[in-house]
């Protein structure tokens, strides 16, 4: 019966029909399902933003808008400082004056950086005793940096007009959050007593901070009525993290900016940085030059030449020991390179050595600072050899960084690293993934054979994956 149903062409006719029907059924159920599925994630991110602008894109420079606090008086000397980082063609913002120095009084002239006059501030109170009621006016940097509505910002980042960025380095940091949430990131001071007075929760102004745009933005709108509130407070920077406080958003902190509230000598804060890039750099008025025999601006000059080739490695400090000597070598890249005579554990070499004055003079507390610290030998014979950065070359993504030695007046016989001239550490381009940037890593390096002795050649590379940074036996 069935064989003789097949046969019928009206039945065969009627199940190509119904086959028919199923089938465009089908394909419009998933046309529909499709066309739901894209509208509703045209609505969560829309496609014109989403694509056509790039959020999904890597952070670069251009992303980043400057806000740089100055002054009349302060400018023609500061401005040396801006100079050395605000280099790059696709650096934005804008330098804020309370009026324009003399020779830049004429408006035609295009200046570098590009100089903008503050507003008016004289209707906000300012009743701190002994202070400077120009913190209202420097305050003020950030919601007027805003105004100058730059397009396609991802951050604005504020500092001082003797604050060093290093800008690569301030793009990868910032590449680790979302601009698109609400984030105030920056650092405190070195010394526990300025916290304590101004507050831990605060990003110091100094150091630098950034905010992200979509918080920018808000905190523009409402600045003027919050800081009306706050007459009573002492600096720009207390104000700003005041007003994010009335918003509900904290500090983000990064080891990277240094308010650098200490004087002197800052070979111990630099060759001791943690293992973060090098933001920025402030108080270098107050600070010897960092390398002999230069001023202090040529000598940052000369830090950038290091940072120019590889950004990311810039002082960050790897440790290596010699078997045949027993000498424990510390390389802070870009700037010095440590040779102690004996071996010392890793541990003990990392905390900050004393080498500057602190801040002010007074309690205790103005000497006790947020990091561990050590106090060099006593006798200066008895302190590693230190070699500072001569000269920096480069062959596609490999350095060759030259370290010469500073000579001091102590007498030694040929197993001392005195006897040693140059140091000569060859390294790759460090390129931090976003996994490195959030759980960083310190790297390991290896003494090389070397033609005389003399000259001491080390490589530094990744560590191994069980590798240890230790004494060998």
């Amino acid at each position: 019966m069935s064989h003789s149903l097949a046969k019928d062409p009206s039945i065969s006719k009627s199940n190509r029909y119904r086959n028919f029907i199923l089938l465009s059924s089908s394909v419009c159920i998933i046309y529909l399902l499709v066309s739901v599925f894209l509208v509703g994630v045209s609505k969560v991110s829309p496609a014109n933003s989403f694509v056509d602008n790039g959020i999904n894109a890597p952070t670069k420079l251009a992303h980043i808008v400057f806000g740089i606090a100055s002054s009349e008086k302060l400018w023609p000397t500061r401005k040396d400082y801006v100079n050395i980082w605000w280099k790059h063609p696709e650096i934005r913002g804008c330098v804020f004056l309370d009026s324009l120095p003399p020779q830049d009084n004429d408006t035609s002239s295009t200046s570098f950086p590009p100089t903008c006059i503050s507003e008016d501030t004289s209707g906000f109170r300012y009743t701190f005793r002994k202070g400077f009621r120009s913190a209202i006016r420097v305050a003020r940097v950030v919601s007027e940096t805003v105004k100058l509505n730059h397009s396609d910002v991802r951050w604005y980042v504020f500092g001082d007009d003797d604050t060093v960025f290093f800008p690569e380095n301030l793009v990868k940091t910032l590449s680790k959050y979302d601009h698109e949430l609400w984030y105030y990131i920056g650092s405190n001071s070195e010394i526990y007593e300025q916290n304590r007075i101004f507050g831990f929760e605060m990003a110091y102004g100094g150091a630098g901070f950034a905010i992200s745009y979509s918080l920018a933005n808000v905190l523009a709108k409402v600045f003027d009525s919050c800081i009306q509130r706050y007459p009573h407070l002492y600096g720009s920077d207390s104000r700003v993290s005041s007003c994010l406080a009335e918003l509900g958003v904290g500090v983000t902190r990064e080891p990277g900016f240094h308010q650098v509230d200490i004087r002197g000598d800052m070979f111990g804060l630099l060759t001791s940085h943690p293992l973060s890039p090098l933001v920025s750099l402030h108080h270098l008025e107050y600070m010897d030059p960092i390398f002999p025999n230069m001023t202090t601006v040529a000598s940052i000059e000369h830090l950038f030449k290091a940072a120019t080739i590889d950004s990311q490695r810039i002082v960050q400090k790897t440790v290596c020991y010699d078997r045949w000597y027993s000498w424990t070598i510390s390389v802070a890249w870009g700037y010095a390179v440590e040779v102690y005579e004996n071996h010392i554990f890793l541990p003990d070499t990392l905390p900050v050595q004393t080498t500057f004055k602190q801040w002010k003079k007074g309690s205790i507390l103005s000497a006790t600072y947020n990091f561990n610290i050590r106090q060099p030998h006593p006798d200066i014979c008895r302190r590693p050899a230190i070699f500072f950065l001569d000269r920096i070359s480069s062959s596609e993504d490999r350095s060759t960084s030259h370290y010469k030695q500073v000579h001091v007046n102590c007498s030694y016989d040929m197993a001392s690293p005195r006897k040693l001239e140059v140091i000569k550490v060859f390294s790759h381009k460090l390129h931090l993934t976003d996994k490195q940037l959030r759980a960083p890593r310190r790297q390991c390096c290896d003494i090389l054979p070397s033609s005389g002795n003399k000259v001491m050649e080390i490589e530094v590379r990744e560590c191994k994956e069980d590798e240890l940074i230790h004494i060998h036996p």
